[in-house]
């Protein structure tokens, strides 16, 4: 599925009133440089529910093509990342949540991360209109953070060619929203918010 054109994009305001989980779209910058049928790496979405809360994710879905890319040059280990490709990965809810026990009023919001072997940092950002390269991660961007998570990274095997979110139930009302790539499997758990 790919993200919506601009024209027909509606994001949610941090705080904004729940509304029908149809209207949570996937927004692309039509830029002059990077139009969408250039690409190399396709745009996708994943919709899921935790709890009565409807999820949209929208993410550039990279792949390998050879390369080592977690812990790699492209994605070096400690340092920041878009979560994706483009556009930074983008998280939308009707609903409130909480994400590895960082509350989440409804919203759009920008999720980036900080790779490690062991434990990736997870970003929530309210900045939802930047281009994803991290050089446009910039101060003004930045002190919109609504806060950082530690999760903890495993394995994967077999290792995937193409960055993949799925979702996955947890313990309890606990939906897992997981990111795999190349041997890296990254759980962040998300449960209902009040």
């Amino acid at each position: 599925m790919f993200w919506t054109t601009l024209a027909t994009t509606l994001l949610l305001s941090p705080g904004a009133a729940a509304i029908d989980s149809s209207a949570l779209a996937c927004k692309t910058m039509m830029t002059d440089h990077l139009p969408l049928d250039t690409r190399q790496s396709p745009l996708d979405s994943l919709t899921f529910t935790v709890g009565t809360t409807h999820v949209k994710l929208c993410y550039g879905r990279p792949s390998t093509r050879g390369r080592v890319m977690l812990g790699g040059k492209s994605v070096p280990y400690g340092k920041l990342w878009r979560s994706g490709a483009n556009e930074p990965t983008m998280i939308h809810s009707d609903g409130p949540l909480v994400i590895s026990g960082l509350p989440l009023p409804p919203g759009s919001y920008s999720l980036y991360s900080v790779p490690d072997s062991k434990s990736w940092q997870v970003i929530i950002n309210r900045s939802i209109t930047q281009w994803g390269h991290e050089s446009s991660y910039t101060e003004a961007v930045k002190a919109q953070e609504v806060g950082r998570v530690l999760v903890e990274s495993g394995e994967l095997s077999p290792p995937l060619e193409t960055l993949t979110f799925i979702a996955e139930p947890g313990a309890g009302e606990t939906v897992n929203l997981v990111l795999e790539w190349e041997g890296t499997r990254v759980p962040i758990p998300m449960q209902p918010g009040s």
